[in-house]
């Protein structure tokens, strides 16, 4: 549930805040419901407080034998007029929070202004750019040519956007995801899950993604369940209604899962390759934490994120995310973004984001302080990485002249020592 005090209280402020990113929110209406929901729930604080009163003076007319009819069935009256307010705050409760789940987080004020990716910044880069000797080939070139990647029979059993990995392929993509995992747990502290792939209304609410991006979700035709688009929405709602003691915190957790998504706004962007896929594999990072320590652990999580990339000697660059350009949920973001050759340019492969309470207050997801107060929780998630954009920077990278494909070092032993893939 959305905070519908802290909304009322600050609706011009946080209007101001979200700039552009609120232009669609019907801001009128959300203040004509805010002011409905305060007079219905006044009278209804009156209304009690006459039955109450009303209610003593008919026990008072009965113990003095006096004639109470007049008195009962202006008691009854008031009942059914205290049901009405009830039902018409109701209405209206759900009215408010149906926009107000639509209104996007509010930027952290250390978020440069913006309007589109176009301002952006970037904070720094890692690795250096490879100068290949011969004209780098896109990987899906290189995967179709090695035999370890398959379009036309993805698109034969399913459809576009999907991918068939084969031998090596297949084996670096289970690589990936082993080496993603042991460095996270072994070596950043986080403890492993294997959460369920198939989510329920209430879990892709309180993360954001509902009710604003239904259109994007693979949805159950006959039970309303929601295929996840990330770990991030069954590996938060794991504290979902919960109070965790302030002694557990900081919590972290890691994940490997599918994830599935429509890309319902994205015709016509990469329709070659994995980059874009409906059907991808991730590897998962979430944090919650005592709010004052939220801002250090976004750079903590940036970090191990970013490990992986340095791990795979991948050159890449660290981008923080401008007030336009921020996503619905976030109130900071790092983007990570690898150099792909053959594009010769920087593509994303990590989001990393501080939702600060905004998810707590819509999952109930808090933790009781050191003085026995309860308050809502931080929450953070970044990719740490996506698996099959990994795999192409790979392909990419580590291709040469004769076709073949090199096995970075940090891999070999997940892949039984195979240093190399060719042709076979």
């Amino acid at each position: 549930m959305p905070d519908l005090r802290t909304l009322r209280d600050n609706l011009d402020t946080i209007k101001s805040q979200l700039g552009l990113r609120g232009a669609d929110i019907p801001w009128d209406l959300v203040r004509a419901l805010l002011d409905q929901r305060r007079t219905l729930t006044t009278s209804g604080d009156q209304l009690r407080h006459d039955l109450k009163k009303g209610s003593d003076a008919v026990a008072r007319l009965k113990r003095e034998k006096q004639p109470a009819d007049e008195a009962m069935t202006a008691m009854k009256q008031l009942g059914e007029r205290i049901t009405q307010t009830e039902e018409a705050l109701r209405d209206v409760e759900a009215r408010l929070t149906d926009v107000a789940l639509r209104i996007p987080n509010r930027p952290h004020a250390s978020v440069p202004a913006g309007q589109s990716p176009a301002d952006n910044q970037t904070l720094r880069s890692s690795g250096s750019i490879p100068q290949l000797s011969f004209p780098a080939k896109p990987h899906w070139e290189i995967g179709e040519a090695l035999g370890i990647l398959d379009f036309e029979r993805a698109a034969k059993i399913a459809g576009a956007r999907f991918a068939v990995l084969t031998g090596a392929g297949a084996r670096l993509e289970r690589a990936l995801i082993n080496f993603m995992l042991d460095l996270h747990t072994e070596h950043h502290g986080y403890r492993e899950v294997l959460p369920p792939f198939l989510v329920n209304r209430a879990a892709m609410t309180g993360t954001g993604q509902l009710p604003k991006f239904e259109e994007d979700l693979f949805r159950l035709r006959d039970d309303d369940y929601f295929l996840i688009p990330t770990a991030e929405v069954p590996v938060t709602n794991l504290l979902r209604e919960d109070i965790t003691s302030d002694e557990l915190l900081p919590i972290r957790y890691t994940a490997y899962t599918p994830c599935f998504r429509r890309e319902a706004g994205s015709y016509g962007k990469d329709t070659r390759g994995l980059i874009r896929q409906h059907q991808f594999n991730k590897v998962e990072l979430v944090a919650f934490t005592r709010p004052e320590e939220s801002y250090a652990e976004l750079e903590r999580l940036t970090g191990n994120a970013e490990a992986v990339l340095q791990a795979l000697g991948l050159p890449y660059r660290v981008i923080v995310l401008c007030t336009g350009d921020l996503g619905f949920s976030a109130a900071k973001t790092y983007d990570l973004e690898v150099w792909m050759p053959s594009q010769q340019t920087y593509r994303e492969i990590s989001s990393c984001s501080n939702f600060e309470a905004f998810q707590a207050q819509r999952a109930g997801i808090r933790y009781r302080n050191k003085e026995g107060k309860t308050d809502f929780l931080h929450t953070l998630n970044g990719s740490g990485l996506a698996v099959g954009r990994t795999l192409v920077a790979i392909l990419e990278h580590y291709q040469q002249a004769d076709g073949s494909v090199l096995i970075p070092p940090a891999l070999r032993s997940y892949m039984g020592g195979m240093e190399r893939i060719d042709r076979g």
